[in-house]
């Protein structure tokens, strides 16, 4: 059993709400009948198991959650990181989360990393 709670009543976003995307994917979850649990990358701190759990449910490594183009990763770690192992990934994530990729979607047992946010109707649509 893992760390994130998985309840196909309940969503979970993981978002930085610094980004217009992160705000704009709360604000359609917002409108749900289910509870919503966000947690704010920037008030939030998430531990290296939730991180792996949520790149475990996305399908994705460590690496897969990080925009790498970000200015605040290029600053830190410079156009060409030499980070080679899932723990140094983990590292960058847990020292500032504010270079993942996407807002992340948690429900049940699906999760999805958000392009639009409009893609978090599907999840609306599936209320009971």
């Amino acid at each position: 059993m893992g760390v994130i709670a998985t309840d196909n009543r309940k969503i979970q976003l993981f978002y930085n709400s610094d980004s217009n995307k992160g705000q704009q994917t709360f604000a359609y979850l917002k409108s749900s009948k289910k509870k919503v649990l966000n947690v704010d990358l920037c008030k939030t701190k998430v531990t290296a198991t939730q991180w792996t759990e949520l790149a475990d449910l996305l399908n994705k490594p460590i690496k897969g959650l990080i925009n790498t183009d970000h200015a605040d990763f290029i600053k830190e770690y410079g156009e060409n990181p030499d980070l080679k192992s899932e723990d140094d990934w983990l590292k960058v994530l847990e020292n500032n989360p504010k270079v993942v990729t996407q807002p992340i979607v948690v429900n049940g047992d699906k999760a999805i990393q958000i392009d639009t946010p409009s893609e978090v109707v599907p999840f609306l649509e599936d209320e009971d």
